[in-house]
């Protein structure tokens, strides 16, 4: 696919907030992860629904599938994770946006994933670069997942924010609790695009 063919799966996705109603906001970036966890994605779109009844009225409408039928000549692969965000969380313009997709092992005890959810949610009272963070368990209809199970989006204010977070003990302490019970990984990082 050229760059004119991207941009133009691009510039029909930007569309649709304005084409279906129930979208209640819309962000979206190219990834820039230094950490190489990203499986070859390039693009991450961040859709917004009040409700179940919006996500659900969302993925049959008219504009949704004629995006479908723009995306489908140039997507090598598609991943979607659906959970409830935190509507609270106020994001600083033109945030860098830091999402972490965990698959945990099929034999991970649960009280050993609990504590991982635990850990993760505990680092933006540790590491003071975190500007938002909010996370959940998958709860997406759709069948593109690839065996993920939970969203983690941590939010910085610029890449410097990032390369404080990215060593920083609290980080580095939530992965030693991760390697005994996570299967895999896949990182995005992306500038909020409007």
């Amino acid at each position: 696919s050229t760059d004119q063919d991207i941009q133009g799966v691009v510039d029909a996705f930007v569309a649709l907030p304005q084409k279906v109603e129930t979208i209640t906001d819309f962000a979206w970036g190219t990834n820039s992860s230094p950490q190489k966890f990203d499986d070859g994605f390039t693009h991450c779109f961040l859709l917004t629904f009040a409700d179940v009844a919006g996500r659900k009225a969302y993925l049959p409408h008219t504009a949704h599938k004629a995006f479908g039928d723009v995306l489908r000549p140039h997507m090598k692969d598609v991943f979607v994770i659906d959970y409830w965000g935190d509507p609270t969380q106020n994001d600083p313009t033109n945030a860098l946006k830091h999402a972490v997709f965990f698959k945990f092992k099929d034999d991970a005890a649960p009280g050993d994933v609990e504590k991982a959810e635990q850990a993760f949610a505990a680092l933006p009272g540790k590491i003071d670069t975190i500007k938002a963070f909010e996370w959940g368990a998958n709860n997406s209809p759709e069948t593109n997942d690839d065996g993920f199970t939970h969203c983690f989006m941590v939010t910085f204010e610029n890449e410097e924010g990032r390369e404080i977070y990215t060593p920083h003990a609290a980080h580095l302490a939530l992965i030693e609790v991760l390697d005994p019970v996570l299967d895999k990984l896949r990182v995005l990082d992306f500038v909020v695009q409007e």
